[in-house]
């Protein structure tokens, strides 16, 4: 008889429906399969839990959860119920729950490796580090393998880097993980190449950079063969930090020998000779000059050196960047000493000349001599670009009035020119009509290179796409230099055309996102932007391109899919993380660990992430609060509370991307430093306002509760008195946020074209609605007063309240007269929109809405008072007893708001109205520029634009009637 094969558990073959039933989205037929499971077989844990599952999957969380702790209670040990635990403690972001688990799990079956190992990743997931540590040694113990061993050293590790005390880090932690990879060297029982790694790690972490050299020079560093090089680059690290400068001299000399390409030896090469001539260093008498061979010490020598790298490339069959780029190097770190002349390397002019013969036709010709283009003096620039240009093969024809290239190659030499011609800023020097020229040229030369990449796939860039970008670079000069309204459609036309021609280009896509952006049309950029495929860390580096504007510009149900998307990132990323750390742990890539946790906090910590919260939080209430759910009930469904900030002021980080436009600008034009900080600093006091307005309205149900009047105990007993006291306290906050915010913007900073937007800022305070919001949380203080105190001896707070409605009104009035006029207007055959209007009229929805919300509050508190006024009055039968005033400004307030709400809904159809009767089809435009074939997509672009306003227009004319509809309920 033929032996039997595996004989499968009959309990994993009745549970094998229910997984098919999770696995394929069935959830409620894996809820009904398990149900029957369960009639059957009352004990059969892991069916419990699968329903457990299916019931998570369906948005039966409580259920669920009940369900999985009466298995969890029972603390089963089988494989089946665990697994599927675990699964369904991570879809409930509850890993601590694992941890329990398996703590029960080893208590059970103290010599199971599988669960030891398990109970070690779950506490990988939470960052229990002690535990980890232990668990690590707990499991080594049972099965004596080196990467358990090795786990609970790293563990260590990680407590030294978590550890808020450095002191405690270096003293205890790191110590003892010394002293165990220690004890594993002196029984020779190091196997692996993460186990040297791991040895490396600790000792520089400790600054014991000798020892840790002596790791890699010796036996065990035979082992690091993982990565190119990786040794030599230990050795380098090690004496840079040992200031060993013979060794990094010597050391990078050797493997430039090897490879006279490697950028980076170069790098230590030079830095290394010169710290040898500052410290006047010579070779001992009779031993090697150091461990690694023979030192250059002088300027002679160096030179000597790149010259002798510069003769054997010439001789090499493939034509190397290193040598000559080294050279160019040199010459500017002499100058930079003022002894460049004595050593007759070369004018810089003529060996970039000669550099871009070698290698013009290659993309990377320009990136390569723009580091060097300060070596040049700015009076040979036309002069030097001349001289380019005439070694470039371009001939006439007869069709064209310009030299064009006969083959890519001559191209790519031109295309590298036209670059370095801007970066030396000759373009920028032009007049109008000479600027005009350059981008009729540039794009004709467009045009004629398209010919090259006709069997172009569409995922690949047209050869000539560079032509393009830069005469629209030009365009935009004109457009915010000189004012000149017609290049910023011309240049929305050839990025469009661009892309028709090149679907795959990105920074035709991110151009036109800015300048779509600029003129206020949202529309379009959220079809380009998703084409763009952003992936993973991009929602954080790039995301604020599409966050700051689509709110801003009144396209609501956009903003709240552009957020959630980001969102998404980030909160997914603590559960990929820790995913990530326990793979590292499993396959002993020890030093990416720390990179992780550092890239976690990096994301916790981003500016945009605290951004896209804050504005997701109010946008939720702008769309719902007190329309489809009330105030109340929508701060509760966000966990929103006054007295909680949970944004990292201290840490918060600038994880932009300011640069990811490809610029050509000079300089002096460039972005700089002082932008990013500056920026920066915009963003971070525009995040605090918006912070601190959030939190204000997430307090305004706290005081709805009923107080009874002129009973401080009450008052103190529910704790409403400490609310208002944080009310108070917000708004001092917010007030000294608009302060800094106001100093901040009287510098008039002017960031460059393609750098970082500016916030919204500067429109909040101009159009006025800064001073509408403030206003409003200084009206439910004193409301809140006349709450607490009664209604008797109260005419001064009264009277309060009673101008607080009377400048409310008029404020409101005012901001909505600053969003009067045409979006698009038609000027001498010109279209000219006007952006700021939009904003606006968001900026008023915005403020409206929080009007409503605090007149809800004071309606809240008359409404009361006026009823208990009337019952007097029925019981006395007094006909003349007087009404308190502020029940007539309340009312007259109300009717005022009403009114005003109508009038901006009004203004808003005669908006609508207009822009659909624009017909910009029949627009003839008055241009001597565009190419006939170009006019459609001017026709595009303009449509594009046209649509935009009016999808804006419609989804904030609906959002203000919905507002109105709660206002007019608003009767006391």
């Amino acid at each position: 008889m033929a032996a039997r094969g595996h004989v499968q558990d009959p309990n994993d073959r009745r549970l094998r429906p229910i997984y098919d039933y999770l696995d394929n989205g069935n959830n409620k037929m894996a809820i009904q399969q398990a149900d029957k499971l369960l009639k059957k077989h009352k004990d059969l844990h892991c069916a419990k839990v699968l329903k457990a599952i299916g019931l998570q999957r369906t948005g039966k969380q409580d259920e669920a959860y009940a369900l999985a702790q009466e298995v969890a209670a029972l603390e089963p040990t089988d494989d089946n119920s665990l697994q599927a635990l675990t699964i369904l403690y991570r879809e409930m972001h509850r890993p601590e729950l694992v941890t329990k688990l398996y703590e029960a799990a080893v208590k059970k079956v103290p010599n199971s490796e599988e669960y030891h190992s398990h109970l070690f990743m779950a506490y990988a997931r939470v960052g229990e580090y002690k535990k980890m540590q232990q668990a690590g040694m707990a499991l080594y113990k049972i099965v004596p393998k080196n990467p358990y061993y090795f786990w609970s050293v790293m563990s260590l590790i990680m407590q030294s880097i978590s550890a808020q005390d450095e002191n405690l880090s270096k003293t205890m932690f790191l110590p003892l993980a010394e002293r165990m990879v220690e004890k594993m060297v002196k029984e020779d029982k190091i196997e692996a190449e993460a186990e040297v790694e791991l040895y490396y790690m600790i000792l520089e972490r400790l600054e014991k950079y000798q020892e840790a050299l002596d790791v890699v020079r010796g036996k065990l560093g035979e082992k690091l063969t993982s990565e190119l090089q990786s040794r030599e680059n230990k050795c380098m690290a090690m004496y840079k930090k040992l200031c060993r400068w013979p060794e990094c001299n010597a050391l990078s000399r050797r493997l430039l020998l090897k490879n006279s390409d490697d950028w980076q030896f170069y790098i230590t090469y030079f830095d290394s000779v010169f710290q040898l001539i500052d410290e006047s260093w010579t070779p001992p008498l009779e031993e090697e000059h150091s461990l690694e061979g023979e030192v250059h010490y002088s300027i002679e020598q160096a030179v000597k050196f790149i010259e002798e790298r510069i003769t054997e490339e010439s001789k090499s069959t493939r034509p190397l960047r290193g040598p000559y780029l080294a050279k160019l190097e040199l010459i500017r770190r002499l100058r930079c000493r003022g002894c460049n002349d004595e050593y007759k390397l070369g004018d810089p002019e003529e060996l970039m000349f000669q550099y871009f013969k070698k290698f013009g036709d290659k993309p990377c010709c320009f990136t390569d001599l723009k580091v060097f283009v300060d070596l040049l003096p700015s009076s040979q620039y036309t002069k030097f670009i001349s001289q380019l240009l005439e070694v470039i093969p371009l001939s006439s024809t007869a069709e064209s009035e310009i030299a064009l290239p006969a083959d890519i190659k001559a191209l790519q030499q031109h295309l590298c020119v036209v670059q370095l011609s801007r970066l030396l800023g000759i373009y920028h020097a032009m007049d109008k009509m000479q600027k005009l020229t350059v981008v009729r040229e540039l794009m004709l030369r467009y045009h004629h290179g398209l010919e090259f990449g006709k069997s172009c796939l569409k995922t690949e860039l047209q050869f000539s796409d560079y032509y393009c970008l830069l005469a629209v670079h030009l365009l935009l000069d004109l457009w915010l230099e000189e004012g000149e309204e017609m290049a910023v459609w011309q240049c929305l036309t050839l990025l469009e055309e661009g892309l028709s021609h090149s679907p795959s280009n990105a920074q035709f896509k991110l151009l036109l996102i800015r300048i779509y952006c600029r003129l206020g049309a949202f529309e379009p950029v959220a079809e380009l932007y998703s084409s763009l495929d952003a992936k993973h860390i991009q929602h954080d580096t790039i995301g604020y391109l599409l966050t700051r504007y689509a709110e801003a510009l009144g396209h609501y149900a956009a903003a709240s899919q552009s957020c959630n998307f980001a969102l998404r990132f980030f909160h997914s990323n603590q559960k990929d993380t820790s995913e990530y750390i326990i793979q590292a742990y499993k396959y002993g890539a020890f030093e990416k660990i720390p990179e992780f946790i550092a890239f976690r906090n990096r994301l916790n910590s981003s500016l945009h992430f605290a951004q896209v919260r804050t504005e997701r939080m109010l946008l939720d209430l702008l769309l719902e609060a007190n329309i489809s759910s009330s105030l109340e009930e929508s701060i509760k469904s966000m966990s929103l509370s006054p007295e909680e900030d949970d944004i990292p002021w201290k840490d918060l980080r600038d994880n932009r991307d300011l640069t990811v436009l490809f610029n050509w600008d000079p300089k002096d034009r460039d972005i700089s430093e002082e932008h990013r900080k500056l920026s920066l600093e915009e963003e971070t006091l525009w995040l605090r306002i918006r912070s601190l307005t959030l939190r204000l309205v997430s307090g305004l149900p706290t005081l709805s509760h009923s107080i009874q009047p002129k009973n401080s105990e009450k008052t103190a007993e529910n704790g409403v008195s400490s609310k208002i006291d944080t009310i108070r306290s917000l708004l001092q906050q917010l007030e000294a946020a608009v302060d800094s915010g106001k100093k901040f913007l009287e510098q008039k900073i002017q960031y460059p074209v393609l750098g970082p937007p500016p916030t919204r800022m500067a429109g909040f305070f101009s159009n006025g609605s800064c001073q509408c919001q403030t206003s409003l949380f200084y009206l439910v203080s004193d409301i809140y007063e006349l709450d607490t105190n009664g209604l008797e001896d109260s005419a001064e707070v009264q009277e309060r309240i009673g101008n607080s409605f009377k400048s409310l009104i008029e404020r409101l009035t005012d901001l909505f007269n600053k969003c009067k006029g045409d979006l698009i207007e038609v000027r001498d055959g010109t279209l000219k929109t006007q952006p700021n209007l939009l904003e606006n009229l968001v900026f008023f929805v915005e403020t409206i809405s929080i009007t409503q919300w605090v007149s809800s509050y004071c309606d809240g508190v008359l409404r009361p008072f006026k009823s208990n006024l009337q019952k007097k009055k029925k019981k006395k039968k007094e006909t003349n007893v007087a009404m308190p005033p502020v029940f007539t400004h309340f009312l007259d307030y109300v009717t005022e708001l009403q009114t005003l709400t109508s009038n901006v809904i009004d203004h808003i159809k005669g908006l609508e109205i207009i822009l659909t009767a624009l017909k910009l089809e029949e627009l003839s435009l008055k241009d001597t520029l565009l190419l006939q074939e170009e006019k459609k997509f001017t026709k595009t672009v303009q449509g594009k634009v046209q649509s935009s306003y009016h999808h804006s227009v419609q989804e904030i004319g609906e959002l203000l009637k919905k507002r109105l509809d709660t206002i007019k309920k608003l009767k006391i």
